[in-house]
């Protein structure tokens, strides 16, 4: 495992960490009704999986089921040298943010609330990221969450404070990132959405905020197993629909035939590219199966060379599969 330090925490975390959206069954509030369904056995061997090569960073978040996500990584690993993010989430249910007015989505006291509940599910265990699971710029300017942080963090509740950036709009979130108020941010970047290095990513840098790159393996497709035939029996369906997925399935495709081999797979590839020098700090992706785990731990260990990399920056697909409300 390698291993980095995120941004001004000071915080040593595996580059690989383990995002335990899947591992809780998904979030009620998102409007896709088909959630996956996660066998609490399964999910604990693979956290322990990952902890024993070497992944100590957790990303969570109490909307993932309610807090079971939270709960989980609290039974399975209690008493380990790990470190938790999680998030509170939005009081208006929107993803991506909508409502320019703070106190509409979080209000002071309730973000206190969330992150003393996610506290209390973690085992009371100091949380040391908190991130809004939404964010907008037109709310850098209201004291809310600066004087809500500053309590959790008086309380012990909390370390360091970030922001999970809206989907596919990383320029919501320059102001806040440029002001260097914040310790992290969290944002969609892989292979087909690398607009994060336009702009936020080289600001980040400038004002030593970690970057913690999400959905790097975009929803599953670039590792590289779908076919034109593959179905979906959760909210996925309407990520992928017909058209779509066969768009997808012939990029990754050519990716695949020209880059992948007996040596690296096309998801090891996937997640080194999010890792590069202009990429991420760490790259955050889901491992319901304990055998997902050793694969994807693996992708430090494999090499690309300029030209690979090259070819992968010009496979930029500037696209938005997501509803645009939920």
């Amino acid at each position: 495992m390698q291993y980095t330090t995120l941004g001004k925490t000071g915080l040593r975390i595996s580059r690989i960490g383990f995002g335990t959206w899947g591992i809780g069954g998904g979030a009620p509030v998102l409007h896709w009704k088909d959630m996956w369904k996660a066998d609490d056995k399964l999910s604990k061997q693979a956290l322990l999986n990952a902890y024993r090569v070497g992944v100590n960073f957790f990303d969570t978040a109490l909307e993932y089921a309610d807090g079971h996500s939270e709960r989980l990584i609290a039974e399975t690993l209690a008493g380990k040298d790990i470190i938790v993010a999680t998030k509170i989430p939005p009081l208006d249910g929107h993803w991506p943010a909508q409502n320019k007015d703070i106190n509409q989505v979080f209000p002071k006291d309730y973000i206190i609330e969330k992150a003393r509940i996610s506290y209390k599910n973690l085992g009371s265990k100091t949380i040391d990221i908190l991130q809004l699971h939404v964010w907008l710029d037109d709310w850098f300017d209201s004291n809310v969450w600066r004087e809500a942080f500053a309590v959790i963090k008086k309380e012990g509740v909390a370390k360091f404070f970030g922001i999970s950036v809206n989907d596919h709009d990383p320029n919501s979130a320059l102001k806040i990132v440029d002001s260097g108020e914040i310790d992290t941010i969290q944002v969609i970047y892989n292979i087909f959405d690398q607009a994060p290095k336009d702009e936020l990513f080289p600001l980040a840098r400038k004002r030593n905020v970690g970057i913690i790159a999400r959905v790097p393996l975009d929803e599953g497709s670039l590792g590289g197993t779908f076919d034109y035939q593959t179905t979906f029996n959760d909210w996925r369906k309407d990520y992928f629909t017909p058209e779509r997925l066969k768009e997808v399935v012939d990029r990754v495709k050519q990716m695949k035939n020209k880059l992948a081999s007996t040596n690296r797979t096309m998801a090891q590839i996937a997640l080194k590219f999010s890792l590069l020098d202009d990429g991420a700090d760490v790259a955050i992706v889901g491992m319901r199966n304990p055998t997902h785990v050793l694969e994807n731990t693996k992708s430090l260990d494999i090499n690309l060379s300029k030209e690979e990399i090259e070819y992968l920056k010009n496979q930029r697909w500037i696209r938005n599969f997501y509803p645009e409300d939920v």
